[in-house]
């Protein structure tokens, strides 16, 4: 949008164009000089794209920077408020473009790919429930963990990010099929102080976090969901100290009974078949979601994950009806 108001000012040039491309231009600089630094520093990593963007704002400002008059305020807020109001205007109307545009691709993916997604979630073969189902769940729709229309056994690590992702993704899913799920969260944490199932150690402290959250059952939801909330200050072991001050699990991790009770769901992950070469047993990696006994390794995008629970809810509604498939003529 700026470079079309950029070639607009060019074509049709006036104080007032001039002095609005200039004001808007030193602004754009300084969003992405934040973004830049953002990318290097936080993210640790450039996109091609972006830097090409970076690389033409910037030359943008110097093409401008004599511009927006002599005094410092005009150069930084001297924009024309008709050229600004119009500039805003059309800009908005883009925007709303691209967002319809995207939602209408975003139907279409939830019509086909999700549909795919769908017929390969039941072409998968069912395996059994784990032998422990864990009584720590994240959502409950039954006081039975078979009753609901969907189930769900999440081989879960706290300092996990792609489970952060499923986290994000199952409180929307709870608040859309509330009353339909119940979903176990089975400590799986990928470190070797407590993890002898799997041979990773990405993530230290993961071990302390699950103690923590199972040391007292009726304060799980709060500590598993604060560490979640806060994935990056929780891998500081003072952060967590002081988590466990706050929510009154002190000495989880030396407690020998939450620790049997963390260790025996871990090795329920080797009740589960060989599902990579290089792995022992099925359950290898996090998140791992075993949903209605099917096995769903890794993280799927939130339309997909949606459509496989809508398919679950509707095929439990239609076992409940009762069709007559045949009519027979009668005199």
């Amino acid at each position: 949008m700026l470079g079309g108001l950029v070639t607009l000012g060019a074509a049709f040039p006036s104080p007032g164009m001039d002095r609005t491309v200039g004001v808007l231009a030193r602004w754009n600089a300084v969003g992405v000089v934040v973004l830049l630094l953002y990318s290097v520093l936080v993210l640790g990593n450039l996109c091609l794209l972006c830097t090409g963007y970076y690389v033409f704002s910037l030359g943008l400002l110097a093409l401008v920077w004599e511009g927006g008059g002599g005094a410092v305020a005009d150069r930084w807020l001297g924009a024309s408020p008709a050229h600004l109001a119009a500039f805003g205007v059309v800009t908005l109307v883009g925007a709303w473009g691209v967002a319809e545009y995207h939602g209408a691709r975003r139907d279409a993916q939830a019509g086909g790919v999700a549909a795919r997604v769908v017929r390969q979630y039941f072409a998968l073969p069912e395996v059994p429930w784990p032998s422990e189902i864990s009584p720590y769940w994240t959502a409950r729709a039954t006081a039975r963990f078979e009753d609901a229309p969907i189930r769900v056994v999440e081989y879960g690590d706290l300092l996990c990010s792609d489970c952060r992702l499923l986290y994000e993704q199952m409180q929307r899913l709870e608040r859309e099929f509330a009353g339909q799920m119940n979903v176990a969260f089975q400590f799986f944490p990928l470190e070797a102080a407590c993890n002898d199932v799997v041979e990773k150690d990405k993530h230290p402290g993961a071990c302390e976090a699950s103690y923590m959250a199972a040391h007292d059952p009726s304060k799980f939801e709060a500590v598993h969901d604060e560490i979640f909330e806060n994935m990056e200050a929780a891998k500081d072991p003072a952060w967590r100290a002081e988590l466990a001050r706050r929510r009154g699990v002190v000495g989880a991790a030396e407690d020998p009974e939450t620790r049997a009770v963390v260790h025996r769901l871990i090795r329920t992950g080797t009740e589960y078949g060989k599902t990579h070469e290089a792995y022992s047993y099925g359950i290898r990696s996090t998140p791992t979601m075993i949903i209605n006994r099917r096995m769903v390794i890794g993280t799927l995008p939130y339309e997909q994950l949606r459509a496989i629970f809508q398919t679950l809810v509707d095929e439990q509604e239609r076992a409940g009806r009762t069709f007559m498939e045949s009519w027979v003529e009668t005199p």
